[in-house]
Order: structure tokens, then sequence, then C-alpha cells
């Protein structure tokens, strides 16, 4: 059995149609009530959309919904469902906590319950059921005030065991005349040794070079090898990795067809540049991390070397996977024991010692 690690799935777009339909049948008739029946909510909710700005719009129907009430509901069956239909052994969950406060207060006590926000997704994401390790990512967003920003980087400094970095998020097309504002954004996030990724040349609209020395991680990235394949040098020696999304550039469309990214990963691989795999918006798109990984296979976009490499480079680029190996290599230590004689096997340890023996029962 393979586990794999997602370094980029958003809160707001990773509930699969079924949940989410059987979540407003109960809860909201209001919204159910505008469909016929489930397929036809299915396909609204999962059909491609012309552009990121029109894709986008999806995550506010979904946001009004996964309120500090009802977000342990939607995170016990995300966390059920990585598990036990993806392996995941690894999962960092994206999202704008000022986006899942109530709309009717002002903007001060919004700031302020946005802890409670990160309280809540935090202990509904520690489960012992299915034990994924999960952190959060706290998205800044292009269309919110500088000073709610501020105050989301601020929050994931105050939550380390539950937010392991800041992103920023929204339509990329914003952030030109921000430009400044979120420079100094990231750099405060450095400020306070904050990991770092973040939306970045994912359309041709969201090039912005000035911003690339403040990512740890880059967002999507396709657009580099694409278009800018002169700044792969700088990526690899900044030892950046690409959280490419294959299904995503359909659903946007970014990209007519799949077979588009074989250039990013042939340019990148040539270049030494990392890249991870990864869903983006499962739910939204009705696909879980090993189709991603079947797709590009099938379509022969990469090969089972390329596919082994973006596995081992989504471990190594985790914020925070807590072991120094992947759980392939511990998986070998553990049957590696179980197979040598008793005195031998007392002799081999995995490494670092930290299996998690519930993994493997």
């Amino acid at each position: 059995m393979t586990l794999y690690a997602e370094l980029h799935r958003h809160l707001g777009g990773s509930v699969v149609p079924r949940i989410l339909w059987r979540y407003f049948q109960r809860n909201r008739p209001d919204i159910s009530s505008q469909f016929a029946a489930y397929d036809a909510f299915e396909d609204f909710y999962t059909r491609p959309r012309k552009t990121l700005e029109e894709y986008l719009e999806l995550h506010t129907l979904v946001e009004s919904v996964q309120t500090q009430e009802a977000l342990p509901y939607f995170i016990y069956r995300l966390i059920r469902g990585a598990y036990i239909f993806e392996n995941l052994a690894y999962l960092e969950l994206r999202y704008t906590p000022y986006l899942r406060t109530p709309e009717h207060l002002p903007q001060n006590e919004r700031i302020e319950k946005m802890a409670e926000i990160v309280e809540t997704v935090g202990r509904a994401s520690q489960q012992t059921e299915y034990p994924v390790v999960t952190r959060q990512i706290l998205c800044m967003h292009s269309k919110l005030p500088g000073e709610v920003n501020r105050a989301i980087v601020d929050l994931a400094a105050q939550y380390p065991e539950y937010v392991c970095a800041v992103d920023l998020a929204g339509g990329d097309a914003q952030y030109r005349d921000r430009l400044d504002e979120l420079v100094s954004l990231y750099a405060h996030a450095q400020s306070l040794g904050i990991n770092t990724t973040g939306h970045l040349y994912e359309t041709t609209e969201g090039c912005y070079p000035e911003l690339l020395p403040y990512l740890m991680r880059i967002g999507h990235g396709i657009q580099i090898p694409l278009r800018h394949p002169e700044l792969l040098k700088e990526v690899a020696a900044r030892g950046q990795c690409l959280e490419v999304c294959p299904t995503t550039y359909l659903k946007t469309g970014t990209l007519q067809e799949i077979r588009q990214l074989k250039t990013v990963f042939d340019r990148c691989f040539d270049a030494g540049v990392d890249i991870a795999i990864c869903t983006d918006n499962a739910g939204l798109h009705n696909v879980r991390l090993p189709f991603e990984y079947e797709t590009l296979l099938t379509q022969d976009v990469i090969g089972f070397d390329g596919l082994q490499a973006c596995q081992e480079a989504a471990f190594r680029h985790a914020f925070a996977w807590p072991h120094n190996s992947q759980p392939s290599s511990m998986l070998s230590a553990l049957l590696r024991r179980t197979r040598l004689p008793r005195a031998e096997a007392e002799t081999v340890e995995a490494p670092s010692g930290l299996i998690n023996q519930a993994w493997f029962q």
C-alpha cells in the first residue's frame, strides 16, 4: 500500500458533491430546492467554467455554509474520505478563516472570531479513527482589506500546533494593484517564521515575479515552465516546489487538454524543479488524488519514475510532515522487521523510530 501527501487542497472545494447535497437537503432546503434532483446539482457543481473568476464563485456557495457549527461535520467526512479512499498520510487544508465568520458582524469582530475558526478546524482534524497528519494553511485573499490579511498572518503565528503556513488566494488578476502591500505581508510572515506559499503563475494574469522570492512553494506555477521558462533556474536555486493541480486547469479554462501539462513536467524535471501533484478542489472536481496520478500516467504526461519523484517531493516539501522519511520507507523498515529472525529484528530500527502503528493495522 502506498501512502500519499496532499499539499494543496481547499477546505471550501474539498466537499464531495454527495456530502454537500445531503447537507443542503437536511439544513439548507432553500439551496437544494433550486435543483430538481441530485444529478442536476452535481452537474452544476462540477462542470467546467470558462474562467478562473467564474470558477472561484463556486467557493462562495460552500463558504456560506461552512460556519463554525458546521465545520466539524464537513471535516470529519473529508478526513474519512482522504484516509479510506485516497490513502493520505498527510494533508494540508487551506482556507480563509475570515470567510467562515458571520457576515453580519463588523470587520473587527470577524477578525476576533477567526481564532475560533482555526481552533474548530484544528480540533475537528485530529481524528484517531482516521489517522492522517493534518495541518492548516491560512489564506490571505485578494479581495480582503490589508488589515484583515495582516490579521490572518498574525493568526497563523499564534497557532503553530494547527497552522503550518500562509497562502495568498482569490483572483490573481487583482494582485497587480496591491503588489507592494502583498510583498509587505509576505515579508511580515517571514519575520514571524511562518512558512509561505501562494497562488501564483496559475493563469497568464497571475505572473508576478515580484512575489516569487517570498514563497517557499508556489501554488500552481504552471505558467513558469509554459511561458517563462527562463525563471526555472531561479526557482530551482531557491528550492521551490510547484503545487500542480491537473484537473483545475481544465475546470477553469486555463488549459484545453491535460497533455499540455507534459511541457510543465518535462521542463521542470530538466531544470531540477520539484513538483507535488495535488487536487486543489477535490469536491468541485469530483476527483481524488490517485485519480490525478492515473490520469497523468494514462495520458502519457509523466511516467512512473516521474510520478514517484513527485510523490517523494510532496513529502519532502510538506510543511509539517513530522518524520524524517516518507511512509514507503517506514513501511519497508517495518516489513523487514517482521521477516527477520527475532534476535536480528531487534537490532533494526525504523527511520527515527517514528512509526504510527495504527496506519498499518
